[in-house]
């Protein structure tokens, strides 16, 4: 599905969306993404040259997403740091000491519920490996409330 699909299949259900691009600067399509948000799925979809490229799942509202049994959405970032550190040779760390493994192509940012923080997932193709931090726009690794 490309993304005006997705948009309209997902706006027909709820009525919640936002739609952004983002790109490199003004006038410089070098670099473009599309987010589209979706509030009450939790839910951050991204696109680049019509395809999905990522998705953000809200620590608090998203659909949780388990990995050979292990939940990964709105838990405590240490306990999930530790289970990937176990299970992943390849895990390296983004700023803030942010866990990423590449062979589950996911970070597990992390996001303020009160006076905690839960785990974001971010998920990404392969193909962002090379230069991930810049994959999706800086909304996408900064810590939301």
């Amino acid at each position: 599905m490309s993304a005006d699909e997705v948009t309209a299949t997902l706006c027909a259900l709820t009525g919640d969306t936002e739609h952004r691009t983002w790109t490199s600067g003004p006038g410089d399509d070098t670099w473009k993404v599309c987010e589209g948000r979706y509030r009450e799925f939790g839910l951050h979809l991204y696109y680049r040259d019509e395809r999905l490229s990522g998705v953000a799942v809200d620590a608090r509202c998203g659909p949780q997403v388990t990995v050979e049994g292990t939940a990964l959405v709105g838990r405590t970032p240490s306990v999930v740091g530790q289970w990937m550190e176990e299970r992943d040779a390849e895990l390296s760390y983004m700023s803030l000491g942010v866990p990423r493994s590449d062979l589950l192509g996911v970070v597990v940012n992390v996001q303020r519920a009160h006076d905690r923080l839960l785990t974001r997932p971010v998920f990404f193709p392969a193909e962002a490996l090379d230069d991930l931090p810049h994959w999706f726009p800086q909304r996408a690794w900064e810590i939301h409330g």
